[in-house]
């Protein structure tokens, strides 16, 4: 069994520790901290991110750790007025409680399998967040990025439409303890202060959703057998891929068929 600190590393929560300093540095220098800084962090692991952010000028970090061993082993090692390490799973929280100390700003290396979940998060959160950066694989960041073809999909529309993106260093496995197989990237994300309004916002993503389901498919094969009025859409839309349309695109072909 892998251990770090004589702490068992859980293949579930999957813990895999930065150990590459210059990565630390490339993420504190994406963002703009502050005396008055709020600070959240996910998953601070054996708080190797952890040491580094409280030698940053800020009033506070929060860190939101699973694993209790690693939560107690942060709390016994790191004595710092600043930093609270709250026992909970970031996905099952409600986070209003961050309120008061907004705007927050954003730096963690997150676990692979909850990635899109947390980001989620961010998205149903964002008028609490200033900016972040975030260590996740390589092949999400490229997703979260694509304008068009292959990777392009759901997540690139939906993240793109409430953030703006900036992807930063690629890091190897080997900045990890123990090496995931395969590379990671940081990306720098900023909520969009007034994103363009959608009518019946829940409904659109939906449907997106389903445009997307085949996404080497036409857009009338993924769109059949639906309540929605497809008939409404011109023939040469109707003939495209979804991985050739643009946002714009298909909030045009929204407004022909949501009534």
């Amino acid at each position: 069994m892998v251990r770090s600190k004589g702490i068992p590393l859980k293949k579930r929560y999957g813990q895999h520790f930065l150990r590459d300093l210059q990565y630390v540095r490339a993420m504190f220098d994406a963002v703009s901290l502050t005396d008055t800084a709020s600070v959240l962090e996910i998953g601070c692991g054996d708080g190797f991110l952890t040491r580094e952010i409280l030698k940053q000028p800020m009033a506070r970090l929060w860190v939101y750790e699973i694993d209790e061993q690693w939560a107690t082993h942060v709390r016994e090692t790191i004595p710092d007025s600043r930093l609270r390490v709250i026992t909970e799973n970031f996905l099952d929280l409600d986070l209003r409680g961050l309120a008061p100390y907004k705007p927050w700003t954003v730096l963690a290396n997150l676990p692979y399998q909850i990635t899109f979940p947390v980001l989620h998060r961010f998205q149903k959160y964002r008028h609490l967040l200033k900016e972040g950066v975030v260590m996740i694989q390589e092949e999400v960041a490229q997703k979260i990025v694509k304008t068009s073809g292959r990777g392009y999909g759901f997540p690139s529309l939906f993240f793109q439409h409430y953030f703006t993106w900036n992807l930063l260093d690629k890091v190897p496995p080997s900045a990890f303890y123990p090496p995931p197989k395969v590379f990671s990237r940081l990306i720098y994300f900023k909520p969009i202060v007034d994103p363009v309004m959608i009518p019946d916002e829940e409904q659109f993503w939906k449907f997106i959703k389903r445009c997307f389901s085949q996404p080497r498919r036409m857009l009338s094969n993924n769109l059949r057998g639906l309540s929605y009025s497809i008939d409404r859409i011109p023939g040469d839309i109707l003939h495209l891929r979804a991985q050739q349309m643009s946002m714009e695109d298909f909030l045009k072909v929204w407004e022909l068929v949501r009534d």
